[in-house]
């Protein structure tokens, strides 16, 4: 278990240096100072804002590029050392659970809200008017998409191919295979355990130093965005983001709030201590970036390796609360701006459809633009032309999304976590008031040394 223990004493001494460091040192400051210093240099100087996209897609490709070993090393090895096998498909039961839960509810958020406020009311416009191209490219990725062709994309072509092309699901897949195998193999398997261990050391440096690039791409995502599409932009359709932040915030606050307070934490406490990884997916808009840290923050927070492993990959696919907000509210949007009246039938129809449609939406930036339009296409009643009045407003709730989403997913992390009795709650409390973290042992609990 010495490897354990190496991992555990560089995130004490990371702790104890934490404190020393001055504020402009601190991750999180860099990435809110470049994200300011984004928004200005998009505005006030929007053509060369939009020349410094390569940087956000540039950071955003770093990261992908690290998430598949990541997923693997964390699932494999998690499920490897459960003597307990049937335990990897109550975890994935209970995740499953809570995820088709919640997803639903903040379906039903997002249609209650867009009822209640009527963000799109007043606008008339005529559907027949709008700029369908602009949508085309959404509404052909979306008319590809089947429950039969996701179910099937989960299986990769060949081993490789799931870390060549760095799909959740795929390395997902094979990395819980490989765990279930490894683990039957029993004391012959040790030795390729104890490599796989060794090898997620370097595996989690090499995401500490990439994340020393966020600020840089932070700046040039926000530069781009705000030099590309104005704040001009956001003004007449203010009502709508408002909605939709606001609806996003109390999401957070009192659903998912109470939901951590009855299984006996702050979500306050847990927001701060994931600050850094927040910050990062306001900064990039992909909640992707913030993987490899967020799942190495939960282990270190006393969720179990084989639970963070199994939840926060399949939560990238299947609970995403902040895309579901989304969906209801700017279909609804949509009908409203086109004075189509939408009856309680066609709203239960649109969330149905959009229940199965958000399933197959991947942590990458438009894939909730993506997922509207599938919906849509299905849905008769509200025209996806009608998706051509939030195209230009979407980057800027894209942010809001992946924030919601991330949250969701650090909360059902525990919430599983500890449904499963694999929560080691002193150390979640030490995390999450912030101090060292404590590492929990087989035999009991053991600081680092």
């Amino acid at each position: 278990m010495h490897h354990v223990e190496d991992i555990m004493s560089i995130a004490k001494h990371s702790a104890e240096v934490h404190r020393q460091t001055p504020l402009y040192r601190h991750l999180y400051v860099q990435v809110l100072a470049a994200i300011a210093a984004g928004i200005l240099l998009g505005h006030f100087y929007p053509d060369i804002g939009t020349e410094l996209k390569p940087l956000g897609d540039a950071f955003i490709k770093l990261v992908k590029m690290i998430i598949a070993p990541v997923i693997f090393l964390t699932v494999a090895t998690g499920i490897a050392g459960m003597t307990d096998l049937a335990k990897v498909g109550r975890v994935a039961g209970k995740a499953m659970i809570y995820f088709l839960t919640f997803s639903t509810l903040a379906l039903i958020v997002g249609l209650i809200v867009a009822n209640v406020v009527q963000p799109g009311s007043g606008m008339h416009i005529d559907p027949a008017s709008l700029d369908m191209k602009a949508v085309t490219t959404y509404t052909e990725k979306a008319h590809e998409a089947s429950v039969t062709g996701f179910l099937m994309n989960i299986i990769p072509t060949t081993l490789v191919s799931a870390f060549a092309e760095g799909d959740i699901l795929q390395v997902l897949f094979i990395s819980v295979l490989f765990g279930v195998a490894l683990a039957m193999v029993g004391e012959k398997g040790q030795p390729v355990v104890d490599f796989l261990h060794a090898l997620t050391l370097p595996i989690f440096r090499l995401v500490a130093i990439l994340m020393k690039a966020a600020p840089i791409g932070a700046f040039g995502a926000m530069a781009f965005t705000i030099g590309k599409y104005g704040v001009a932009s956001i003004a007449n359709l203010a009502m709508l983001i408002g909605t939709f932040y606001l609806t996003s915030f109390l999401f957070v606050f009192i659903v998912l709030g109470a939901v951590a307070r009855y299984n006996g934490f702050s979500i306050v406490a847990l927001i701060r201590y994931i600050k850094e990884e927040l910050l990062l997916v306001l900064g990039t808009s992909s909640s992707e970036a913030a993987l490899p840290g967020l799942m190495n923050k939960m282990e270190k927070a006393g969720c179990k390796r084989s639970v963070v492993g199994l939840v926060i990959p399949t939560g990238y696919s299947f609970n995403l609360d902040g895309t579901n907000i989304y969906m209801t509210l700017a279909a609804l949007f949509i009908a409203q701006a086109t004075d189509i009246p939408l009856s309680l039938g066609d709203q239960i129809l649109l969330l149905l459809v959009a229940m199965l449609s958000s399933k197959g939406a991947a942590g990458i930036t438009g894939a909730g633009f993506i997922t509207l339009a599938a919906t849509l296409s299905v849905v008769p009643s509200v025209p996806v032309a009608g998706m051509a009045l939030i195209l230009g407003i979407d980057r800027f709730m894209s942010e809001c999304r992946a924030i919601t989403n991330l949250i969701g997913n650090a909360v059902a992390t525990v919430v599983v976590a500890k449904w499963e009795g694999e929560l080691a709650r002193a150390q979640l409390a030490t995390a999450l008031a912030g101090n060292a973290p404590v590492h929990t042992m087989r035999g009991g609990v053991k600081p680092a040394e």
